[in-house]
């Protein structure tokens, strides 16, 4: 039997990881992860509702961030720093992992910082064209660097391409869907209405959510929406929600269904993470990304940017952003649909098909090292 601990801030990434590890039967899985979604937010993270219903173990830890601006959240983060470590040794030595596997974010820090110090075998994932600082950190103690991208692929030996595991529902034929889906996909085939998918990933978008709200009438007299919008205290569900008609299907979180829901999908509307832009350019789903403009080296204008010479997306920068924006694009898009369509499946050719067995099959047999 091998133990594997996984942790980490790109959560779906590490989800279609953990569906393939679990074909081996021999390997046990324990996730190391939020509680909640973020700083100042006591919302349940997706990882905390989801792994146990994959039957993997969950345990949360509790650790801070070096912040790139003072919030009333700074010191408290700082605090927590030391804890987070602590707890991190903790969890080592009482799970004993064969291996430690970490999918970025400063979550992820303290383990692999104390697995070096335990000489437990580390590999990390880098899933975005740039690499993070807890990335960058972590590549300080890690055994191998497996990258999504060619263009991260280093000649030092360490480093490996596996691209980005992309998840089972994406490569099956789920039908297994509920009731409130299948009447939302037989109303947009019986009216005749293209379909549109809004998601800003596992935590959604508040900014985005609030666009559609605003344009949220006149949408939906020329498109049937799937709005995707996260759990958080802006309460943009709850408000949503109360919207909803057969044509507009308000979800917290797309789980099992997300691959029928983007295979169905005419347009996507996104922020620019790597993982999404990923999934749609398997599928050659056109999209309209709405890049998030202040995180660490500005990585997810750079993701846009690379997918939109691809002919993946097109970009709505945020502080051009607004409701009459995105509608106008949106109706332009919709238009266009066959040329964006056909634009989109050039994508394809980044995507590692079988990036999720190359990066499972790595990572066991460093395990047995």
């Amino acid at each position: 039997m091998s133990k594997i601990i996984l942790t980490g801030a790109h959560f779906t990434t590490a989800v279609a990881t953990i569906q393939e590890l679990k074909k081996y039967p021999e390997v046990e899985l324990v996730y190391v992860g939020r509680r909640t979604t973020m700083e100042g937010d006591q919302t349940k993270s997706v990882e905390s509702q989801i792994l146990p219903s994959l039957g993997v173990k969950f345990i949360p830890i509790i650790t801070g961030r070096l912040q790139r601006s003072f919030t009333p959240y700074t010191i408290p983060s700082l605090l927590k720093i030391p804890i987070g470590f602590i707890q991190a040794f903790k969890i080592l030595l009482q799970e004993k992992p064969d291996v430690v596997v970490s999918f970025g974010g400063y979550v992820a820090l303290p383990l692999v910082i104390c697995a070096w110090v335990l000489s437990i075998p580390i590999l990390i994932h880098e899933q975005t064209l740039v690499t993070g600082l807890a990335n960058k950190i972590s590549s300080l103690f890690a055994d191998k660097i497996a990258v999504s991208f060619r263009q991260n692929l280093k000649t030092e030996g360490k480093y490996i391409l596996t691209g980005n595991p992309i998840r089972e529902v994406f490569k099956s034929n789920h039908k297994n869907i509920g009731e409130e889906y299948k009447n939302f996909f037989n109303f947009a085939k019986r009216a005749h209405l293209p379909i549109v998918v809004v998601t800003g990933g596992n935590q959604g978008s508040h900014f985005i959510n609030q666009l559609i709200e605003e344009r949220l009438s006149s949408l939906l007299k020329f498109c049937c929406i799937i709005h995707q919008t996260g759990d958080s205290k802006y309460q943009d569900f709850e408000r949503l929600e109360k919207f909803s008609t057969p044509w507009f299907l308000v979800k917290k979180f797309i789980n099992e269904e997300i691959g029928v829901v983007f295979k169905s999908a005419d347009l996507v509307i996104t922020r620019a993470g790597a993982n999404t832009l990923l999934e749609l350019a398997y599928l050659g789903k056109p999209a309209l990304t709405i890049p998030i403009p202040y995180l660490y080296q500005d990585e997810q204008t750079k993701n846009a940017e690379f997918f939109q010479k691809l002919g993946l997306c097109q970009i709505i920068w945020q502080k051009e952003a607004s409701g009459e924006v995105l509608e106008e694009t949106i109706k332009k898009s919709l238009k266009n649909l066959a040329s964006l369509t056909k634009s989109a499946q050039v994508a394809k050719e980044v995507v590692i098909p079988d990036s999720e067995k190359r990066l499972a099959l790595e990572i066991i047999l460093l395990g047995r090292s």
